[in-house]
């Protein structure tokens, strides 16, 4: 085991390169978005099999983002992105091939698992590239998600235009992505554990530190997951709008958060993770509210565009905060990533359920409320201390645990 000096320039490559890498990442749930109908129509399942079979990416996710840390500590954290990543990439093809439900809920499983995992890994390397740059990324990494998701997603959208066959298209897709996503991983950081280092458990609940910081994350990824799938209905629904002015008001949303991710670093790095968490959480807490009292689609509209912009850093700094939290970045970070996933997975449905029993006004006056953890919580994303983006000290030099 040697010890490697990365200097300025080989850290700036590695930055390049884990961004690459979750751009890679984004392009693969934007290109399955945009052919769901396409699979629901070949796989003949109703509307609500269709739903219960998009609960199974989250719960393969969940189950499987336990094993990242471990195949990360077996084989390092280069080898384990390359091949997860690859893993994620050529799953993009499975659920097109399935003919039925059956199949389709096991496609999908498999699809989420590997997603999961990949996604471990890659936010364990953003940290640990953030570390030795020693200035805030994580925000900026989740932007170039963000930007994949919408670069796959328009891709999907001119296939689905010239109605190509679903198969053929995420076939050709998984192919290209699988070539970017091989290259990126090349330039990455390679952590290898240290050989007295013992081996993360291959299941295990979320260590500690990850509860308090996974709660931060619950609440953001709750008002996302709501705001996403719900905007749309809410104008609908609640204000009587057009079916294009609705669907504009979850643009809207999904532009507000990917444009404020990626500029999210030099906010942080200004005022650091806590404060502008705080600040993110008065911001959804006040979109919220003008969502819930919106008398206009435009005061609704500038309330999703609020939430967007309030929560859009969260998650990645939550995953920062993780990756510092103890001795294994990677099982925290699980841990944490098992939360939000959770979070996901439920808020549509309770946002659902509650507005069926009560109103959608009502409904998003949760997300309102859980909105206000942010603003109260946020000091959980403080390390040693410090403000959690503000934590990095090692030297852009430092060594490396590399072979």
């Amino acid at each position: 085991m040697s010890e490697v000096v990365y200097d300025k320039a080989r850290l700036r490559r590695a930055r390049i390169a884990v961004a690459a890498v979750f751009c890679v990442h984004g392009a693969v749930t934007g290109s399955f978005a945009t052919r769901v109908p396409w699979i629901q129509e070949h796989a003949s399942v109703s509307a609500g099999m269709l739903g219960l079979a998009l609960a199974f990416p989250a719960i393969g996710a969940s189950v499987a983002m336990p094993l990242a840390s471990r195949i990360s500590h077996r084989f390092g954290a280069r080898t384990a992105l390359r091949g997860l990543l690859a893993m994620w990439t050529l799953s993009l093809v499975l659920p097109s091939l399935a003919p039925n439900l059956l199949t389709l809920c096991l496609a999908l499983f498999v699809y989420g698992a590997s997603s999961g995992m990949s996604d471990v890994v890659m936010n364990a390397l953003g940290v640990e590239t953030e570390t030795r740059i020693g200035k805030s990324i994580m925000s900026g990494l989740h932007g170039m998600w963000s930007v994949g998701a919408l670069i796959g997603s328009a891709a999907g959208t001119v296939a689905a235009h010239l109605g190509s066959d679903a198969r053929l298209h995420h076939a050709l897709a998984a192919a290209a992505l699988t070539a970017l996503g091989l290259v990126a991983c090349q330039g990455v950081l390679d952590v290898q554990a240290e050989p007295e280092e013992e081996a993360p458990p291959r299941f295990s609940l979320p260590p500690k530190s990850a509860l308090l910081i996974g709660a931060v994350g619950f609440c953001a990824v709750f008002a996302e997951g709501a705001s996403l799938d719900w905007s749309a209905v809410y104008l609908r629904d609640v204000l009587d709008t057009s079916a294009g002015v609705a669907a504009a008001s979850t643009t809207g949303f999904t532009l507000t958060m990917a444009v404020a991710r990626l500029a999210g670093d030099a906010v942080v790095d200004r005022f650091g993770a806590v404060r502008t968490v705080r600040a993110g959480g008065v911001l959804a807490v006040l979109g919220g509210l003008l969502v819930v009292v919106a008398s206009h689609p435009l005061m609704a509209m500038a309330g999703f565009a609020l939430l967007g912009l309030g929560i859009a850093v969260v998650v990645p700094l939550a995953f920062a905060a993780a990756g510092r939290s103890g001795p294994n970045p990677s099982q925290a970070i699980a841990g944490v990533a098992t939360i939000t996933y959770t979070s996901g997975l439920i808020a549509p449905s309770a946002i659902g359920t509650l507005a069926d029993a009560t109103s959608l006004v009502t409904s998003f006056g949760l997300v309102t409320l859980l909105a206000c953890g942010l603003v109260v919580f946020a000091n959980v994303l403080r390390t040693d201390g410090r403000e959690a983006a503000q934590g990095p000290t090692a030297d852009a030099a430092a060594p490396d645990r590399t072979s």
